[in-house]
Order: structure tokens, then C-alpha cells, then sequence
């Protein structure tokens, strides 16, 4: 994968996936741009390690088609990464709006960007494996099935996908110099998400505190994966974009874990419980909580097929490298030196496992 002095423009780089993606663009030579929100306290990796140092920070919301325009245009970049999203289910039962907002017309304000940046440039569009239709049964979503959700950040997923089709047929044709594709990961875990309402970040906290884990839901099954993995795989698509011959790329494609790591939310309870000792879970009853699906699975088949992509961690090591990891980054706390270490170390592990 050659970045070696791209300009890369990444939103959402303060965000937890950003925060590792500005890390590993910067471990393969890229000069990293970001837009993004300010990230929500320090405890977000891309504070811990100081990573605004390591790129061109702006603070921006792709909420505002001007922002976006602007950025874009002072750039001119050679690929563009857009993570910026409102990424929690249950936060968008509270603030459906500004979910739909930032999901949908925030990626179309970075589209309509680059259509009117009027040069050669690869656009990764990264959405959500909620962006499909799911009728919650034993079944591998593939790229070509139907967009849909129940919630509305399922649904704002759905409707991006949909949006970046419309773009790509009405602006982007195969001979033109913009070549985009989306991405779809799976349920991402990993150090460093601090995320109110997700299973990992909610067991650190716990964890730390000398609590159990409440979990609500023990027996959904999700495509659990490191954070490390979809980010590979979205590194690799954006330089298959970068090539001449880009046009068999243009497509969405799914980033998600092998079937084994199609687990329930009670069996990731129980491996973050057994590598943190003295910890445990709990599942009381609940009422009254909102929907989240209950059963969720990628097929990678094109992925690995045609791209050349493959996980490379399994469930158990990924759940072992993500304890391992933000223990680190608990002992790390005002060592911006010590986390960017770390962060190094584990890209280096994650590529020599590949």
C-alpha cells in the first residue's frame, strides 16, 4: 500500500477509529488532514497520544456543506476517508435529527466536495454492517442485498449507502477521475473507545471502577472484530482506488470478522471477564428498553476474494489485544510518548500477523 506523501483528508479523525487511522496513515508516510468534532474529553486516544500533533487538525462539522467545501478545496486531496458519524443505536433514539443529519447530509456534503474539487480523487466512504435490511435470522449479509434499519442510525446508514450509489452513477461514472467505494465493518472493538453505550468501553469502566459489567442484551450475536481490521481493509480498498485501473473497485464492500468471531455479547462478556481477573458480568432483567437487533453477520467472501483482504486476529485474540490494550492505555494516562508507543507496537503486531 503505497501512501507515502498523499494527502489524505480524514473525517472523523478524533473519533476512536480515526484516532487509530491517523496513526497508521502517519506509520505509512501520508500527510494526514483531519475534520472533525473536538473529541468528547481526554480520555480519547487521539488526545492521550497527542495525535494532533501528528497531522493537520481542524475542528469542523460535516454537518455544514461550506465547512466541508472549504476543507476540501484548501486540501485537495488524493483520498479522502470519511469516518465522521454519529455512530451509537441508542443515542439515536434521543437525538434522531442530528443522527440523521450527520449520517446522511454529512456524507453527502463530502461528496458533493469532491464533485466539485474537479480533480483525480479516491473517496472511501465508510457506513455500517447496520446498513442492511436485517430480518434478524441465521444469514451472511452480502454487498448487493438491500439497504434498510429499524432505528434511525441503522436506517441513516442505509439511506448514506444508497446516497453514495445515486453519486456514483450520477457524477462519478467508471472513466471519471473520482473513483469512491464504501465500506461496511462489523461491531469494532478495540482500546482507546470511550463510547458511551457500547459493550467494550462500558466493561473498562466497570472493570476500573470494581464493578461488574451490566450487560443488556447477553444473547445478541454481533461480527465482532479489532478495530485494526476493518481500518486494514479500508487502507487497502483506498489504494486499489489510487491505482489507473480503479474501476473494479468502485463498489461497497464488507469488512467483518470470519464466521467463528459471530459471537454472543455473553461470550465477549465472558473473555473480557477471564483476561481481566477479579472482574465479572451480570445480565439483570430490564423493561422498557429500545430495539437493537438481536442477530447480525457479514459475508466476506468479496472481500477476501477479490481483494486480497483477510482477518487476521480471531475472536479470542482480538478480545485479548483489546484488554491488553486499554490497561495500557489506563497506565499510560498523561504519557502521550508511552501511548503513541503502544500504538505503534500494536500496528507493527497487527502487520506481522498478517
Amino acid at each position: 500500500m503505497n501512501y507515502t506523501n498523499k494527502r489524505v483528508l480524514l473525517t472523523g479523525h478524533t473519533g476512536f477509529k480515526g484516532g487509530w487511522l491517523t496513526a497508521w496513515l502517519r506509520e505509512l508516510g501520508a500527510k494526514v488532514y483531519g475534520l472533525a468534532l473536538p473529541p468528547e474529553n481526554d480520555q480519547w486516544i487521539f488526545v492521550q497520544a497527542g495525535l494532533a500533533e501528528w497531522c493537520d487538525h481542524m475542528e469542523g462539522d460535516v454537518r455544514n456543506a461550506a465547512t466541508v467545501v472549504d476543507r476540501v478545496r484548501a486540501v485537495q486531496p488524493d483520498i479522502v476517508f470519511h469516518l465522521a458519524a454519529q455512530p451509537i443505536v441508542r443515542e439515536s433514539y434521543k437525538t434522531p435529527v442530528e443522527t440523521a443529519a450527520t449520517n446522511i447530509m454529512g456524507s453527502v456534503h463530502v461528496m458533493d466536495a469532491v464533485r466539485q474539487l474537479n480533480k483525480p480523487c479516491a473517496v472511501v466512504m465508510v457506513t455500517s454492517d447496520k446498513c442492511y435490511e436485517n430480518f434478524e435470522r441465521n444469514h451472511r449479509y452480502k454487498e448487493e442485498e438491500p439497504m434498510g434499519g429499524y432505528d434511525v442510525y441503522s436506517a441513516s446508514k442505509g439511506c448514506a449507502e444508497l446516497m453514495i450509489a445515486s453519486y456514483r452513477r450520477s457524477f462519478f461514472p467508471p472513466e471519471g477521475p473520482v473513483a469512491m467505494a464504501s465500506a461496511r465493518a462489523g461491531n469494532v472493538i478495540g482500546p482507546g473507545d470511550w463510547a458511551a453505550d457500547r459493550i467494550v468501553p462500558d466493561a473498562v469502566r466497570s472493570f476500573a471502577a470494581g464493578k461488574p459489567l451490566v450487560v443488556r442484551n447477553p444473547q445478541a450475536v454481533r461480527p465482532w472484530q479489532h478495530v485494526l481490521e476493518p481500518l486494514s481493509g479500508y487502507l487497502l480498498l483506498g489504494a486499489k482506488l489510487m491505482e489507473p485501473d480503479n474501476q473494479p473497485w468502485r463498489e461497497g464492500w464488507n469488512f467483518g470478522p470470519e464466521d467463528e468471531s459471530a459471537r454472543t455479547v455473553g461470550d465477549l462478556a465472558d473473555v473480557m471477564t477471564s483476561c481481566w481477573e477479579g472482574t465479572r458480568w451480570e445480565s439483570p432483567p430490564r423493561e422498557g428498553e429500545p430495539h437493537e437487533a438481536t442477530l447480525l453477520q457479514l459475508d466476506i467472501t468479496k472481500a477476501k476474494e477479490r481483494l486480497g483482504w483477510k482477518p487476521a486476529w480471531q475472536f479470542e485474540d482480538a478480545v485479548a489485544h483489546t484488554v491488553r490494550g486499554y490497561r495500557e492505555l489506563l497506565a499510560a494516562r498523561g504519557d502521550a510518548a508511552r501511548t503513541r508507543a503502544f500504538i505503534q507496537k500494536e500496528i507493527e503486531n497487527y502487520e506481522s500477523s498478517r
